[in-house]
């Protein structure tokens, strides 16, 4: 047996540091008064931007030539959306000898965002896995998110996201559901352009998720909120987001094994059915959430780190398993039916950049 090497370094990601600059950043500067104003009117054109971008790129043709592979991506959907909310309304019981109800929320609400699309389909590319279904699959829950996890982070957050309200559900609708549906119907016309400028358009989106992180951490610091966090809490939050990962990698491995799934496509579910957007997730809780939004996303923010440092020693280990060589788990990442080449090439800028 070939002995696992240790990575040359561990994947930090930059993006990640940016974000922890303008962290601090908002917690030296934070934006007060008139300034404030002005800030919080540009996240929330940032916002309704950041999901008009998501809309334009997200193919709808190459989606639904995805859906042959049906039983994959509601495999997928239900980890995202039914069993890691399961999972974090389980950790309701650490509420308040381990954590505190505003760090639950938080986790809960981590729970509840769609998966990620590109470092999934990077890992399952690195694993040897099923290419194409990742990117499909990415795009779904994706496209799913922008419904299901407003519904649910209002049903079951209840208060702690402003209740499922008239006002809370326009605010939806007006800064995340008709931003992505004019996308998609201009992507016709602007399609071209998005593609071709997509390494410039994706600073843009990540700008905006940074401006929308200042906003919600300038909020915090001005009304206080991270006087309730000590050192000792994010440490059990670590540890609690360290066995909630590791659960939900066990579950989408084992679980696809036991429903008949092959190698390539319980990769594929692997990477997939555990991991969290965050570009997804700071957005939508910057909507539902308002002043409270900065200890809301903490812990999304961490577990992104952690997925990301955890998965990549996975699909590296991966990479060395035997492939058989037969039916939809040989590791060949192709789908079959028209389209499938054409998603080969463009699935990897479809739907929301997920850092």
């Amino acid at each position: 047996m070939k002995r696992l090497r240790r990575p040359s370094r561990l994947p930090i990601d930059p993006y990640l540091l940016l974000l922890l600059g303008t962290v601090g950043l908002a917690a030296l500067l934070p934006a007060r008064g008139t300034a404030a104003d002005v800030v919080s009117g540009a996240s929330t054109a940032a916002i309704a931007f950041l999901f008009f971008l998501y809309g334009a790129r997200l193919s709808t043709r190459e989606a639904l030539d995805g859906l042959k592979h049906w039983r994959l991506h509601l495999t997928i959907l239900a980890c995202t959306f039914v069993v890691f909310p399961l999972l974090g309304l389980a950790a309701r019981g650490l509420v308040p000898v381990l954590l505190t109800h505003s760090l639950w929320q938080g986790l809960l609400f981590l729970t509840l965002v769609p998966s990620t699309i590109q470092s999934s389909i990077a890992f399952t590319s690195l694993a040897r896995g099923n290419v194409p279904a990742a990117i499909c699959a990415g795009s779904f829950s994706s496209l799913s998110g922008i419904v299901i996890t407003p519904l649910l982070a209002a049903s079951l957050l209840g208060g702690g996201a402003g209740g499922f309200s008239a006002d809370s559900l326009l605010k939806i609708v007006l800064q995340l559901l008709v931003p992505f549906l004019a996308g998609q119907v201009l992507r016709r016309w602007i399609g071209g352009f998005v593609t071709r400028h997509k390494k410039v358009l994706g600073h843009v989106d990540r700008g905006s998720i940074l401006l929308v992180v200042y906003t919600a951490f300038s909020e915090g610091m001005v009304q206080g909120i991270w006087h309730q966090v000590s050192p000792a809490r994010l440490a059990v939050l670590l540890a609690v987001e360290a066995v909630l990962l590791a659960v939900m990698l066990a579950l989408t491995w084992y679980g696809a094994k036991a429903l008949g799934f092959g190698r390539a496509d319980r990769i594929t579910i692997q990477f997939a059915g555990s991991k969290k957007s965050l570009a997804s997730g700071l957005p939508m809780a910057s909507v539902l959430f308002g002043a409270q939004a900065s200890l809301a996303v903490l812990p999304l923010m961490l577990f992104h780190q952690m997925q990301l440092m955890v998965c990549a020693v996975i699909a590296g280990r991966r990479s060395h398993d035997p492939v058989d060589g037969h039916g939809p788990g040989d590791g060949s990442g192709q789908l079959s039916g028209p389209g499938a080449a054409e998603e080969s090439r463009t699935g990897a800028d479809t739907g929301p950049r997920s850092r």
